[in-house]
């Protein structure tokens, strides 16, 4: 092989390979790149559910959340008939602070109660 041969074939490498090798050394599991995502009251908001639903329904804003005073929501929906929730400050200040997830139970309405979940979406 001639001398020249031989610098056309290294130059070729080193111009397709390097940046291969640099592109797979740069990259990255999306996992060390982003946060683990976690739910957040007052960045997100919530989501409700009603234990044993036929047509209610809640939302609870992050509006709701930041205040964090105690109030009562009718959560009547497409139902024949009303409920009332209340969420109860220390309640708000759980969502608020924690992050977590809270349950309260409906008034009665037609002879039956609802258990009522709030989490952070």
């Amino acid at each position: 092989m001639k001398r020249i041969d031989f610098l056309k074939r290294i130059s070729t490498v080193a111009v397709v390979g390097l940046p291969i090798v640099a592109l797979a050394n740069s990259c990255s599991t999306t996992a060390d790149v982003l946060p683990v995502p976690t739910n957040n009251c007052l960045l997100n908001g919530t989501d409700t559910s009603i234990g044993s639903n036929h047509g209610h329904s809640l939302t609870v804003s992050a509006a709701d959340v930041a205040s964090a005073t105690q109030k009562t929501y009718k959560i009547q929906g497409s139902g024949s008939h009303d409920h009332m929730v209340t969420i109860s400050a220390d309640s708000f200040a759980k969502l608020k602070n924690d992050n977590t997830t809270i349950q309260v139970v409906s008034s009665s309405g037609s002879g039956h109660t609802h258990t009522v979940t709030v989490s952070c979406a």
